[in-house]
């Protein structure tokens, strides 16, 4: 078994997904027996914990993430895994929740950021929120599931007002940053298995 094989079925594992799987992609980077597949198997790794959050919200805001992105494999392994980590079935529907709604959210409001026209702002947005009024897993972890959601979208008003209100909600830097550095390995893990 080549070095490369042997990392994909490791991270393979890691995933709980049957080791003979592979993606297009997945393959492409075992043919070349490319170094990136260790880096891509301790990336994935460093999701699971955090010094500034706990294993239960790096594992709720990995499934929000892969719920945004639409990656059944990691929606499975990070459902299982906030399982373990204490999340109840509310908290788990809440992150794909979360998802769906900055889904909306994100296009809705980088459309108004666009086009810059006050018209567009004038207009109700007619979009329902209820969930963002009282969520489950408390105001503060709604809000940086957001932030990570409008920052894997890209939408720029909604990344700069979730920030805000995180730093209104005594969020530290250090937090926010965890939080989308994992939003970001999850989509890169995401990229190769799908």
């Amino acid at each position: 078994m080549s070095e490369s094989t042997e990392t994909i079925t490791e991270l393979l594992q890691s995933i709980g997904i049957d080791t003979a799987y592979r993606t297009a992609s997945l393959s492409l980077l075992e043919k070349g027996d490319s170094r990136y597949l260790r880096d891509l198997k301790l990336n994935f790794t460093s999701t699971l914990t955090s010094e500034h959050l706990s294993t239960k919200e790096c594992a709720l805001l990995g499934l929000s993430v892969a719920v945004n992105n639409n990656n059944n494999p990691l929606i499975a392994f990070y459902t299982k895994y906030a399982t373990e980590q204490g999340a109840n079935d509310a908290e788990i529907a809440e992150a794909a929740a979360c998802a769906s709604l900055l889904a909306s959210n994100n296009i809705f409001y980088r459309f108004r950021h666009f086009t810059q026209k006050e018209k567009y702002s004038q207009i109700p947005a007619r979009i329902r929120m209820q969930i963002m009024m009282k969520p489950v897993t408390g105001k503060e972890f709604f809000e940086l599931m957001s932030l990570t959601i409008s920052a894997v979208n890209g939408c720029e008003m909604c990344v700069n007002a979730h920030e805000d209100s995180l730093i209104k909600l005594n969020t530290t830097e250090e937090r926010i940053f965890d939080a989308i550095r994992i939003a970001s390995l999850v989509t890169s893990a995401g990229a190769i298995i799908n």
